[in-house]
């Protein structure tokens, strides 16, 4: 890894850029630490929870503390938190069918959801809500900000459920804040209060002092392979929130007649449980990460976003290039970083629930968790990496490094 001394010079000088803004990063590093550790000690979390369970999971100590612990660390009244849930996607389904019924309006307020919910919400024949005579509306965003006037005059009597996107998928644009979500709910509540109000919390997690729930959000989902899982769970996803939406949801996810009273789990949840511990520190590293790909890119002319310097919303970093070739040889660059599967060559594939090709790096040690270093892009223009995770900041440093020298020889 002998790298110009060009490249290490681009690092230094941004290094030197970031150091006030690093420092921010640390202090909320380690109040939600301070929260995470509380929450731990308050619940008594001892071995016994990290026992193996079978069966029908009765009375499964394990599995219904680290519900309460969730729900506890991100401030609400309740929580599903299941290796049984597969995905960010999955969680967000489950929330979707536990809260909606026939006849009920669903308004997404941040544009389209993401891909893989398209054909959840609208798709034809297929089970989705649209099949189960459930209306949706779509506001799309104001200069990357919640339209909070067309969102008000789309509020109907049938309206039963805003959705929030907070990250940004495969668009253009900044990641919202609490702050921003907080406008939203705030309005939102006075025109109709019993609205129930959903926010896909994926890459969002720990990037703040306080989340969404605590700003009057009714229900966050989330999956365990990313933020909240602290590079450490091998799988699973979260729903937190009111309890009388929780328990809705948990009537979809298991029964009605037997919600979050069986599940078992036969490898223990000491990953769960460490991975919800660690998981303040290495969103840390994942944004510090972020600063530096989004600092030395700025500074090389790149566009970014968030642009060099500015507060991040999420742990992504979306850059844009001028040719298909420099996107791919960047989704490259990062595989060839990585700790797993290093002499892959990522290629662009059909791959499913997505509307164009896409191309994924990710040589992580949980298959395709994004709080590890990955980049992904569908292959479209504008020619947009998205790049995000990093367990230490580190490797990310160095992938950032490997970056610069094939951009360098592309000339």
């Amino acid at each position: 890894m002998n790298f110009a001394t060009e490249t290490e010079n681009l690092i230094k000088n941004a290094q030197l850029k970031l150091k006030k803004a690093f420092e921010e990063v640390d202090e909320i590093a380690t109040y939600n630490q301070m929260k995470v550790l509380e929450a731990f000690q308050q619940n008594n979390i001892g071995q016994r929870h990290f026992s193996q369970t079978n069966g029908y999971g009765y009375d499964d100590i394990g599995r219904d503390t680290l519900c309460k612990l969730f729900a506890q660390v991100f401030g609400g009244e309740s929580a599903i938190v299941s290796p049984l849930i597969v995905s960010g996607t999955h969680a967000l389904t489950l929330a979707l069918y536990g809260v909606l019924r026939p006849n009920d309006e669903m308004i997404a307020i941040t544009g389209s959801p993401y891909d893989t919910l398209k054909e959840v919400i609208v798709g034809e024949g297929n089970g989705s809500l649209k099949d189960f005579g459930i209306n949706y509306k779509q506001i799309e965003l104001k200069d990357g900000n919640i339209d909070i006037e067309k969102t008000a005059e789309a509020i109907s009597d049938k309206t039963k459920l805003i959705f929030i996107g907070r990250s940004r998928g495969y668009e253009w644009r900044n990641a919202l804040t609490v702050e921003d979500i907080s406008k939203a709910v705030g309005k939102i509540k006075e025109l109709k209060s019993d609205i129930c109000v959903m926010v896909d919390n994926c890459y969002g997690e720990f990037i703040q002092k306080i989340e969404p729930i605590q700003v009057g959000a009714d229900i966050i989902v989330g999956s365990l392979i990313k933020n909240p899982g602290g590079g450490i769970a091998p799988t699973g996803g979260y729903i937190c929130g009111k309890k009388t939406y929780v328990d809705a949801i948990a009537g979809r996810f298991t029964s009605p007649s037997i919600g979050l009273e069986v599940g078992s789990y036969a490898y223990g949840y000491k990953d769960f449980y460490q991975g919800l511990f660690m998981a303040p520190h290495t969103v840390a590293q994942a944004i510090k990460g972020s600063m530096l790909f989004g600092q030395v890119y700025g500074d090389l002319g790149f566009e970014t976003m968030p642009k060099a310097g500015e507060r991040c919303g999420d742990i992504i970093r979306s850059i844009k290039f001028d040719t298909q070739d420099q996107l791919i040889n960047f989704c490259r660059a990062i595989q060839e970083a990585s700790p797993i599967d290093s002499n892959v060559v990522p290629f662009p594939w059909d791959m499913p629930g997505y509307e164009h090709q896409v191309i994924m790096a990710a040589g992580t040690f949980v298959a395709g968790a994004s709080i590890e270093l990955s980049a992904d892009s569908p292959i479209k223009e504008p020619y947009i990496a998205y790049m995000q995770g990093g367990l230490t900041y580190e490797h990310i440093k160095i992938a950032c490094m490997y970056c610069l020298e094939k951009l360098k020889n592309q000339g």
